[in-house]
């Protein structure tokens, strides 16, 4: 596997904020601290960065109750091109009919995780 390869320096003030906030919620993650969004904020302080204010708030909320494990592991699996790969290997329904079945599902409340505050209407 081949990592992506992107100078710090060129990313926007967005894609750098995002970076920081990802990196701040695994290292948490990786040392079995609950991710909140004090704990990012001390964490990109400690690293020497700042990012919007709003940031750390949005990756707490994004991840609450998230099984950030379970996330990582099936970061990849998450794309088109690897169910369809998958269903040709095992001989499973292809794209066609895969992207049929899924225009027919009905999408129903889709959960935001309390992204914007109290999803309760």
């Amino acid at each position: 596997i081949e990592m992506a390869s992107v100078a710090v320096d060129t990313l926007s003030k967005q894609e750098h904020d995002e970076l920081c906030c990802s990196y701040a919620a695994l290292l948490l993650h990786d040392d079995g601290v609950e991710v909140t969004e004090d704990k990012l904020d001390k964490v990109i302080k400690a690293s020497g960065n700042e990012v919007e204010s709003y940031w750390p708030g949005l990756f707490a909320k994004a991840l609450a109750g998230q099984n950030i494990e379970e996330l990582l592991v099936n970061i990849g699996s998450a794309g088109p091109a690897p169910a369809a790969a998958a269903a040709v290997v095992t001989g499973g329904e292809d794209a066609a009919e895969k992207k049929k079945k899924e225009e027919t599902e009905d999408a129903g409340d889709v959960d935001m995780g309390g992204l914007f505050g109290d999803d309760d209407y």
